[in-house]
């Protein structure tokens, strides 16, 4: 069990696996890692990175760099997900026209009832209309905020 604990606690396995942890998973997984993570010692402590298990060991990372294919590939997620979003927008004119549809099939069938059902027409209008207005919100979300 000892044996065990002392090989999971070893300093190089820590140090391999943290650096996958903190990084997205394209990161990881698609860059070079000579491009992920530079190794430096710390001016401050004797021997720097070189101290073995007692020390600490600093370390300075560099910025994600994405090669031209990533960000076409991002821009190109960004402009699915923004068209997938604005789906809703056409759902919203489909349930516009079905509320003014309905008020105008009621209206025929009993003329007295004209300012209830026009009174539920604008609210059911509004509803539709707010949910239309929400998935715009989301597509533009998508594409400037992220």
């Amino acid at each position: 069990m000892y044996a065990c604990a002392k090989l999971s606690c070893a300093p190089v396995l820590v140090r391999r696996s943290s650096r996958v942890l903190y990084q997205p998973l394209s990161a990881s997984v698609l860059s070079s890692p000579e491009a992920r993570t530079e190794q430096v010692t710390h001016p401050a402590w004797p021997g720097g990175a070189q101290r073995g298990y007692g020390g600490v060991q600093g370390s300075v990372h560099r910025a994600i760099q994405m090669s031209a294919a990533h960000r076409d590939i991002d821009t190109a997620a960004k402009f699915i997900g923004a068209g997938a979003a604005t789906v809703g927008v056409a759902g919203s004119g489909a349930g516009i026209g079905t509320v003014f549809g309905s008020l105008i099939i009621g209206y025929a069938r009993n003329p007295s009832l004209k300012q209830q059902l026009f009174s539920y027409a604008i609210l059911g209008f509004a509803l539709s209309e707010a949910m239309g207005l929400f998935c715009l919100m989301v597509a533009f979300l998508i594409l400037f905020a992220m």
